[in-house]
């Protein structure tokens, strides 16, 4: 069984060097998918995003989904990146990389991890205005909620 590379970390990551890692000349895998996700400015109103995670638990839970991917999709390795701390818009949050042996695999295995990410992983995502302003928490939307839905509702 291939285990997940998962890490939450405050600084940033490299795309080309994660995908280096996993993929490191193997001949196994046809297809990579990556999705990287940035801070958004909100119409220039949003000065960063906070995110925090509570240690341990945030990395088991991740782990924990990553493999049911692997497993799901017949993936030949899994990466999973986030970030936490203040995030300013333009910089990195989240990398996911799923690499397959066929694409339809790993598109498939990113969006799982991703849908999962953005509505069950253990974060907590707050708003800081760029006026200076503190902001609210941020909850998952209800498009999300939908997305993983259809990942749930399948099992």
């Amino acid at each position: 069984m291939i285990a997940p590379f998962v890490k939450v970390q405050r600084e940033d990551f490299d795309l080309q060097a994660e995908i280096d890692r996993l993929t490191g000349g193997r001949h196994d895998i046809g297809a990579v998918v990556t999705f990287s996700g940035l801070c958004r400015d909100e119409g220039g109103a949003l000065g960063a995003l906070e995110l925090e995670h509570y240690p341990g638990m945030a990395e088991a839970e991740i782990t924990r989904i990553a493999t049911v991917a692997i497993e799901r999709f017949e993936l030949r390795g899994l990466t999973a990146i986030h970030r936490y701390g203040k995030i300013a818009p333009g910089e990195n949050i989240v990398l996911v990389i799923a690499a397959a042996s066929h694409r339809q695999a790993a598109f498939d295995g990113a969006n799982f991890l991703m849908d999962f990410l953005k509505t069950s992983a253990p974060f907590w995502k707050k708003e800081h205005a760029k006026d200076g302003k503190e902001g609210d928490w941020v909850s998952a939307k209800d498009a999300d909620d939908a997305a993983w839905a259809k990942w749930t509702d399948e099992n």
